[in-house]
């Protein structure tokens, strides 16, 4: 590994921190997801007048082409901010622009990446499908040519933030007679086109950024096919690439900080006996397991930006980050509710402990979005350690 913090470094870091600590909203984001788009949105365009926005991304299409070691500054440094991981900016700014740069046409990236970065519009991801999700080379929303046009007709499913979407990055099958991964196409879809319809789907914790989208006889021009009709994975493994690799590294810098926040928790919260919930010897020993864990996380996300920095793309090791990061979010909030015990529900001396509440709920789909825990150990196995399918 070759990952080293220069006294420039030093300074661009508290550039980033002074810059976050007097620019970040304060208030907490909306739970109403049309708030909340307006909320991320607003926070988006901010960034981008203050040349904050699209940190990696070349100087070409607008951002800053930051090295990797500035970019990790970067996210360490907003993780601190406790601002969510990932909100309805994500897809745009960490799926559908990074793919369109490396795999769109110039109309392309002219059309969508400035818009992304502004903080004009809201992009979602059509991949997973009811019959389509862990095996995503099975899908089966069609797409037939007709003119200079896709009549796509189908059904996606556990799309997020499409209640508010503006466009949509969509895989289809334009060819049903050939290897299921050779037959699909990557389109990029105008979501308020005709026949596009959006239904939400409610989650236990009373959101609705997820929704099943169908597609009755949409047309797409072809023009708006991101590399060749029926290359489509190719562009996808590109687009899964970037979400399994630096797309998550606020997260797990996130986790990082709330460990510490919980060990102090521990230390200052008592339990229903009186005694501090730190002298509970079980409570001590996962606390202090979870910071070693959290530390191994930050070596390994460490070592992947450094191999990363002499990479076209982020490679199949990303996967291994998803796997642990995955197992130790829903480890580490479960235990945060442990510690805190029916306080987690409500206020208490004037601090929201439902934050807590909240993290848990959503880290259930840790090991499910971006691809199952399951299929990031195959992933492992077969890419990275060389085993038989």
């Amino acid at each position: 590994m070759d990952l080293a913090f220069s006294a420039d470094d030093d300074a661009f870091r508290d550039e980033v921190r002074t810059w976050l600590t007097e620019h970040a909203p304060s208030e907490r984001r909306p739970h109403d997801l049309h708030a909340a788009r307006d909320y991320d949105l607003a926070w988006q365009r901010l960034q981008y007048e203050a040349g904050w926005a699209g940190i990696g991304w070349p100087v070409a299409f607008g951002g800053r082409d930051l090295p990797l070691t500035r970019q990790l500054i970067w996210y360490e440094e907003y993780a601190r901010t406790g601002l969510p991981p990932i909100d309805a900016r994500f897809v745009g700014l960490s799926h559908a622009g990074p793919t369109l740069i490396a795999r769109g046409t110039d109309e392309q990236r002219a059309d969508h990446l400035l818009p992304i970065l502004r903080g004009d519009v809201v992009w979602c991801q059509g991949f997973s499908e009811p019959d389509a999700g862990s095996d995503l080379a099975s899908l089966r929303t069609r797409a037939v040519v007709d003119g200079h046009e896709l009549v796509v007709t189908g059904q996606k499913i556990w799309t997020s933030f499409a209640p508010v979407a503006d466009w949509q990055e969509l895989l289809v099958r334009t060819n049903p007679d050939v290897p299921k991964h050779k037959g699909i196409t990557w389109l990029i879809c105008d979501m308020h086109t005709p026949g596009v319809d959006v239904r939400p789907i409610r989650t236990m914790d009373n959101g609705y950024e997820f929704a099943e989208v169908f597609y009755d006889e949409v047309r797409v021009p072809l023009a708006n096919v991101v590399g060749d009709v029926d290359d489509g994975w190719s562009v996808a493994l590109s687009t899964l690439s970037f979400e399994r690799g630096t797309a998550s590294t606020i997260s797990q810098v996130q986790l990082s900080t709330n460990v510490e926040r919980l060990i102090e928790l521990a230390r200052s919260r008592r339990s229903v006996s009186g005694r501090r919930v730190i002298a509970d010897e079980s409570i001590a020993h996962r606390l202090a397991r979870a910071r070693a864990d959290v530390a191994a996380l930050r070596a390994l996300t460490y070592l992947n930006i450094s191999r990363n920095a002499h990479a076209v793309q982020p490679g199949p090791e990303g996967s291994m980050l998803k796997l642990e990061d995955a197992r130790l979010n829903q480890e580490v909030y479960r235990l945060a509710l442990e510690i805190l015990g029916p306080r987690s529900l409500e206020l208490v001396d004037g601090e929201d402990d439902t934050y807590w509440v909240e993290r848990q709920l959503w880290s259930y789909a840790a090991s499910i979005g971006g691809g199952t825990s399951e299929i990031q150990k195959n992933i492992v196995a077969e890419r990275l350690l060389g085993l038989p399918r």
